[in-house]
């Protein structure tokens, strides 16, 4: 791993833009987020109570959410019985899901590590990756050591799970320019091709309601749907299904999003 700090090790702009990235619609998705990487995973679709008590959250199958953030998801599968363990860089968003889970007495575990650090041999039953947090890394081979990492980190039968924006998604979407109103804030996004796709350059500009001004920029990899599929069968995984959204849709002119499940058998 680069020994410079790349641009999502900036804490106070997770903080600044978590309002945006995290509005209603991130939250009110949830119990979907949560059914469709179940059912993906082969694991019991839980419902309420749950089939393994909070208390006894150790019973339940072991799930790793990387990159977890406020533990959207690592929370409301630890509400289902899971035995969670949430991995992010941003200590205040640990802090956050923390106090929820103590709030809500659930057994979850956060730590603070880089994913490309973090390794737990033959530990869980599943790993996720979601809201389009995969191709940050400076380094394309980190993208892979990341992978190879959760491969380690997974028991025998169990599904490693990546939600990301599909290269071919970005090309159907795209737009240069876009304003939009959110969480209190005017918001200018501004976008550009880097490398024939390889990446999207992203320039957020947020206005407050007194004007004021704040600016980040930051420059996201890629991957097709193919491309994803080589990478996590170069990382061990025996199959590489794609999937166009929660519901195992077809990934087709129509998906949602890119939604690639490694299985390690």
């Amino acid at each position: 791993m680069a020994d410079k700090k790349e641009w999502f090790h900036d804490e106070s702009f997770w903080e600044q833009y978590a309002p945006v990235m995290f509005d209603h619609k991130r939250w009110t998705e949830v119990p979907r987020v949560a059914d469709g990487i179940t059912r993906m995973a082969r694991l019991p679709l839980y419902e309420y109570p749950p089939v393994y008590a909070a208390k006894d959250a150790a019973a339940g199958p072991k799930v790793a959410d990387l990159c977890c953030g406020f533990g959207r998801i690592t929370l409301e599968l630890a509400r289902r019985g899971f035995a969670v363990t949430g991995v992010d860089l941003t200590a205040s968003y640990l802090a956050a899901a923390r106090d929820d889970a103590a709030y809500e007495h659930l057994e979850a575990e956060f730590l603070r590590r880089d994913v490309r650090e973090f390794k737990r041999e033959d530990a869980f039953d599943l790993a996720v990756n979601l809201y389009i947090s995969f191709g940050y890394f400076e380094n394309k081979d980190d993208d892979l050591l990341f992978a190879r990492n959760v491969y380690e980190s997974l028991k025998k039968g169990g599904c490693f799970i990546i939600e990301t924006l599909g290269k071919e998604i970005a090309v159907r979407d795209f737009v240069e320019t876009e304003w939009f109103e959110r969480a209190g804030f005017y918001v200018l996004t501004q976008y550009e091709v880097v490398n024939s796709w390889e990446g999207l350059k992203n320039r957020w500009i947020l206005f407050d309601k007194e004007g004021r001004r704040i600016e980040r920029n930051f420059t996201q990899r890629l991957y097709a749907a193919t491309e994803i599929r080589t990478l996590l069968l170069e990382a061990g995984f025996s199959k590489a299904e794609i999937y166009g959204d929660w519901d195992e849709g077809p990934y087709g002119d129509r998906a949602e999003s890119l939604i690639a499940v490694g299985r390690k058998e």
